[in-house]
């Protein structure tokens, strides 16, 4: 396929490249930002400190390095600084004089022609992003990037040691939001894919936790399947707000979707390990509602016949505690006046395709591409055999 055949099958594949991000996912951060403010800028709750999982090629990066080091503002986050700028210098106009409706009209025109102008930067002090992916990703500006695998034990200290260089333990600086758009190469398969892609997301829920302050946040991506909802229950454990989000970059043909988890609430005496599902319920028998601790413990009933029945309303309410299953809300991100993921659309006369920003560093792919051009073509084409070395067998 052509970049102009993606170009017009996907418009934010050709937004991406015209407004320099490297890669059109970019706009899924963006666009969960605006429904879940991710990048809060309230105190206390200000994000500056962000662990980006599965970053490559770098494009969540690449939005975190522009908003929280250089200070730029993006989708709605712009527009609403834009109207509160314009209607802040209306009221203080009106307040000085009173106009006319005309001149009234005249003032707002000029102030709108005003903020089109380019904005004023605002970074945030003491910013400290570490991006973490298995490839090799080209560098970014402020970012503290490391090549390694989320699934193994000892990605755990080196994360902490990149976070809090030339600290103590106990002096570790917690972060405020964890992110994760890390997905396996699909079979074709939606079972396989939906467990695999489930235990990528609770090797990226065990980095958060050990990282993650309380009330922080933290988001990933999630294939939905069958029995999603018993992941969705054990990440209500928790976190207290627990919502499913559907950017509408993403396209709606795609089981993908991100689950967004606010409000951190740590469990005391519980530490996940990598290598094992986050069965938080089993490996913590305390975690029983008050109703259930006030069950007795077993009853004795005697029936009829003489035959002393024994139950166990504590037991058998527990285990229905465990297995509760829990649906969390779905939200749809993005405005719905913006372009469809799925649409086809015509591009203007004279339209020149862009070169991607940023091109594949390491792909997985090279090698297959070398060896097919070693044996003659990208296509699988053999070489032209010199007709003078061809040599007929006699019958």
């Amino acid at each position: 396929m052509g970049k102009s055949s993606k170009d017009k099958r996907d418009a934010y594949y050709r937004l991406a490249k015209e407004q320099n991000w490297r890669a059109r996912s970019a706009f899924k951060l963006i666009q969960l930002d605006e429904q879940f403010d991710l990048f809060s800028y309230q105190q206390p709750t200000s994000c500056t400190r962000v662990v980006d999982l599965c970053a490559a090629p770098g494009s969540w990066s690449q939005v975190l390095s522009r908003v929280l080091i250089r200070g730029e503002s993006f989708g709605r986050r712009a527009w609403m600084e834009k109207m509160s700028k314009l209607v802040t210098a209306v009221k203080a106009s009106s307040e000085q004089t009173q106009h006319s409706s005309t001149a009234l009209s005249q003032d707002m025109e000029e102030l709108e022609i005003s903020e089109d102008e380019k904005p004023k930067l605002q970074p945030r002090p003491n910013v400290k992003i570490v991006a973490i992916d298995l490839q090799p990703m080209a560098p970014l500006e402020g970012i503290i990037q490391l090549q390694a695998d989320i699934t193994h034990p000892s990605t755990v200290g080196r994360m902490l040691a990149a976070l809090n260089p030339e600290k103590a333990e106990e002096e570790f600086e917690l972060v405020d939001l964890v992110i994760s758009d890390g997905a396996p190469d699909v079979t074709g398969l939606h079972d396989l894919d939906i467990h695999i892609q489930s235990q990528l997301l609770y090797s990226a829920l065990t980095l958060a936790i050990r990282v993650l302050r309380p009330g922080g946040k933290f988001v990933a991506k999630i294939f939905r399947g069958k029995d999603v909802d018993l992941i969705y229950a054990q990440l209500k454990l928790l976190f207290k707000r627990v919502h499913i989000a559907k950017p509408r970059s993403s396209r709606a043909s795609s089981i993908e979707a991100f689950v967004v988890c606010e409000d951190y609430t740590p469990i005391p005496g519980w530490s996940p390990a990598l290598g094992r599902p986050v069965n938080v319920p089993e490996q913590i028998p305390a975690m029983m509602d008050e109703e259930i601790r006030q069950l007795p413990e077993q009853t004795r009933t005697i029936r009829e016949d003489g035959v002393v029945e024994l139950t166990f309303p504590r037991r058998e309410a527990d285990n229905l505690q465990r297995h509760k299953r829990w649906v969390a809300p779905f939200l749809a991100c993005g405005d719905l006046d913006s372009w469809d993921a799925d649409a086809t659309y015509k591009l203007p006369e004279g339209h020149v395709s862009l070169d991607p920003v940023q091109p594949p560093t390491a792909p997985p792919y090279k090698d297959a591409i070398e060896r097919k051009r070693q044996e003659g073509g990208m296509y699988g084409k053999t070489k032209k055999t010199n007709q003078a070395q061809i040599v007929t067998q006699p019958w």
